[in-house]
């Protein structure tokens, strides 16, 4: 029995067709062409004629005896010209017959046009050899078939729970076993799926390599790569690209490809039509995400990533800002989208996300460093308006490259959780602005730091509550005074002589001499932590 071609749905290629024992018995020998026996075979055609173009339809592997050989050796060549025009997939021309050789100007029409062209040596029968082949491509159309049917259930049952755009282009690459990138118009990688590849060698100058490829009116392969591209609708027309990487160039593209991709666009174009979808949003917030959490396998992936979605990483200033802010539901999203909207109108870079809750993350890329201070102005006024006078913007040290961004995000978020309460005043916030009191905010709840202030101050704190007495408050004032009894007893709206016996009473209680500077520092610092955690408390 021969051997069978893999009922997968892929159609036999002309490599595979000469291996057959049906046609090995002839001894094939490629003349022409041998880059192109990867073309798939979609039918084998018998013919005599010198002008068989009107009886193919493209994909024909052609199989002659030798058609008449024409006294004018052009027509030889309008010959192959038809078949390569008409898409055939091959020439196979069996000698003893009409030729005993190949004719040369045959031989040279084919290498012109890049046409296979496969001589037998011995006779062979077509009907065997049109017999084993077609029993091969239907088969494979049988498959092929099956597996569409598969492929639609799997997308149908998607796009009926909702699924989100990464889970569909998850779907997408691992069902088609290639990288599938989805971008906008504008060429941004906005997700991309590339099943354990590092993202530097495939998506590194992406937007210039994209634009290579035109946007075609269906799913075909286009440009230098022979990417698989199909159209991705919404309600205004042509929204984007979702775009397959296969590796092998100057191919057919594989009909179970071209499934998988038509399903995986019309499941995109239904999930852009169903509502409002923030798809640059998620992608900013997911790239932003795996910046702060140093997820990339390397600098040269992370430039790669960043670039692709338009931030330029190279021969720029990069800053970090947070939003702290306590609004819920949708409004934090709706928020990163103006401020996305009005950093573009002024020309700034950016990356803006929702990168945890009560977070928003902004990502500039600025040309001249010393225009930081605008901008986080613009973000912070913005964000004031939208979000009333308990939003905090908070802006990390500036780096060159974006393995330096994680550490500057981590200054960031910070800084945004110690200042509490924001001032009026300020726009935002840098980490030199952090001072004591806002770092012991942001370590109250650090043990060691509590019992620390327990230690220092719990025998004034029972004396008080035992007491009903004042002797805590008394002593945040003199702390506050730094030391200048007449300030502090002003402070506590006492007379001196009563703020006087309130001193010598916490000396007497906590066995300390508050005239020492290192002893005052003590109790303040235990002060301080003490009073960041009362302002942290829920409660009235």
């Amino acid at each position: 029995m021969p051997p069978r071609h893999p009922a997968t749905g892929h159609f036999p290629t002309i490599a595979e067709v000469l291996r057959l024992p049906v046609l090995a018995e002839g001894m094939p020998r490629v003349l022409a062409g041998a880059s192109q026996l990867h073309r798939a075979v979609r039918w084998v055609h018998v013919t005599e004629l010198l002008n068989p173009a009107d009886f193919l339809e493209g994909g024909e592997l052609v199989l002659t005896t030798g058609m008449p050989y024409p006294e004018d050796a052009s027509k030889l060549r309008d010959y192959v010209d038809q078949l390569a025009d008409v898409g055939a997939a091959g020439l196979v021309v069996e000698l003893g017959h009409r030729y005993r050789k190949v004719p040369d100007e045959l031989v040279a029409a084919c290498r012109a046009r890049e046409v296979p062209l496969v001589e037998l040596a011995r006779g062979v029968r077509f009907i065997d050899v049109t017999q084993t082949v077609h029993a091969l491509i239907l088969d494979a159309q049988g498959a092929l078939l099956r597996r569409g049917r598969d492929i639609q259930d799997i997308f149908t049952a998607l796009t009926l729970r909702g699924a989100s755009p990464e889970e569909l282009v998850h779907t997408t690459a691992e069902l088609a076993g290639a990288p599938v990138v989805l971008e906008d118009l504008t060429h941004r990688v906005l997700m991309c799926e590339l099943l354990g590849r590092p993202y530097e060698p495939v998506v590194s100058a992406w937007s210039r390599r994209s634009r290579a490829a035109p946007t075609l009116e269906k799913l075909a392969p286009s440009g230098p790569e022979g990417w698989l591209i199909a159209p991705v609708q919404d309600h205004h027309g042509l929204w984007g690209r979702l775009v397959l990487l296969d590796s092998r160039l100057n191919t057919e593209p594989d009909p179970e490809h071209v499934l998988v991709l038509e399903r995986a666009a019309v499941a995109l174009t239904m999930a852009r039509l169903a509502g409002p979808a923030w798809w640059e949003r998620r992608a900013h917030r997911s790239v932003l995400r795996d910046l702060c959490e140093r997820r990339f396998r390397s600098p040269a992936d992370a430039r790669a990533r960043a670039e692709a979605l338009g931030l330029p990483a190279f021969g720029h200033r990069l800053f970090a800002v947070v939003i702290r802010h306590t609004r819920c539901g949708g409004e934090g999203e709706q928020l990163d989208e103006r401020i996305a909207k009005a950093l573009t109108q002024t020309g700034v870079r950016a990356l803006v996300g929702e990168t945890a809750p009560g977070r928003i993350g902004v990502l500039l890329a600025l040309a001249q460093a010393s225009a930081w201070q605008p901008v986080a102005e613009r973000i912070g006024r913005l964000a004031r308006e939208e979000l009333g006078p308990e939003a905090v913007v908070a802006v990390g040290p500036g780096v060159t490259d974006l393995s330096g961004i994680a550490r500057s995000w981590q200054e960031a978020e910070q800084t945004a959780d110690a200042i509490t309460p924001a001032s009026p005043e300020r726009w935002f916030y840098v980490p030199a602005d952090v001072e004591l009191p806002e770092l012991l905010g942001v370590l109250r709840e650090d043990t060691r730091l509590q019992r620390y202030a327990e230690r220092q101050l719990t025998r004034l704190i029972e004396h008080d509550d035992r007491n009903s007495g004042d002797l805590l408050p008394a002593l945040r004032s003199y702390l506050t005074a730094a030391g200048n009894k007449s300030v502090a007893a002003k402070l506590a709206g006492m007379s001196r002589q009563a703020y006087y016996q309130r001193l010598h009473t916490i000396e007497r209680l906590l066995g300390c001499d508050l005239e020492s500077g290192l002893q005052r520092t003590s109790l303040h610092v235990a002060v301080l932590v003490l009073d960041a955690r009362v302002a942290a408390a829920p409660g009235p």
